[in-house]
């Protein structure tokens, strides 16, 4: 995943608003997104090479996603797969900023890792970069392969177009342009990450179009203050070529009852 965008009680009616690309190799096998066999609530795509997932929801309400930190200089053989940081908070009950705090102290295990979760009260940011474990007040941020909010140019552009696009909700279009967007960066504004000045163009736009490599999915995510959520997920083949669409909608379900002592 390449570039998430998150409004958080920003919008009176969609307390979270979620548009998201995944860019990955495309000989990296992936199923679509669906209700999970092994976990029924948790929707999700799934990674049938390691067997974690990107981004996904929860019928409880839970979001969970994360990207790669860029930086070839800090890349450790055999590591486990970061996928399952995401499944894992999906699957369980952890709190956000409790399950920040672990991934960070356990973070040392993996390459370098940005993760959002969220319930329905708290959203929370944690990396193993940057070592923090934030629980993150209302706004709009902005995620790529690089800490949060730093401004490289598509998260940026794709930021403002976020915050234009919630006066049009529930109408998405305006979020999957936003993920649409294939138009590169200047070189003079390109970030410097390690990697060859034609990867950093490639990867300058939202949406990456590349023969081997590029954007895998784009997913939108709303969630009503009523309790109900609609996931919205695009697939791609090489060249950003549509090969198919998951639409889902659902109302949050109440967490299990508790008995008194």
């Amino acid at each position: 995943m390449c570039l998430i965008l998150v409004a958080w009680r920003a919008h009176p009616a969609f307390p979270v608003v979620v548009a998201a690309n995944r860019d990955e190799f495309f000989h990296r096998p992936t199923a679509c997104a669906s209700f999970w066999p092994d976990a029924p609530g948790l929707l999700a795509g799934r990674d049938l090479e390691a067997g974690g997932t990107w981004l996904g929801v929860t019928r409880r309400g839970r979001f969970c996603a994360l990207t790669n930190f860029r930086g070839p200089s800090r890349q450790k053989a055999g590591a486990p797969s970061r996928g399952a940081l995401v499944r894992d908070f999906l699957g369980g009950d952890v709190s956000p900023a409790a399950y920040a705090s672990r991934v960070v102290e356990g973070g040392v295990a993996y390459n370098g890792f940005n993760l959002l979760c969220a319930d329905a009260e708290t959203l929370c940011y944690a990396s193993n970069v940057s070592g923090e474990a934030l629980v993150l007040p209302a706004g709009i941020y902005g995620l790529s392969n690089h800490l949060l909010d730093t401004p490289w140019p598509k998260v940026a552009r794709a930021k403002s177009a976020l915050a234009r696009s919630l006066a049009a909700l529930p109408d998405d279009s305006g979020l999957f342009a936003l993920l649409r967007d294939d138009h590169p960066a200047a070189d003079e504004d390109l970030p410097r990450t390690g990697i060859s000045l034609e990867w950093e163009r490639l990867l300058s736009s939202a949406l990456v179009r590349g023969v081997d490599y590029g954007t895998r999915s784009s997913t939108v995510v709303l969630m009503r203050s009523d309790g109900e959520t609609r996931f919205d997920e695009i697939s791609y083949g090489p060249d950003a070529r549509d090969t198919g669409r998951v639409r889902e909608s659902f109302r949050r379900e109440p967490p299990p009852a508790t008995c008194a002592s």
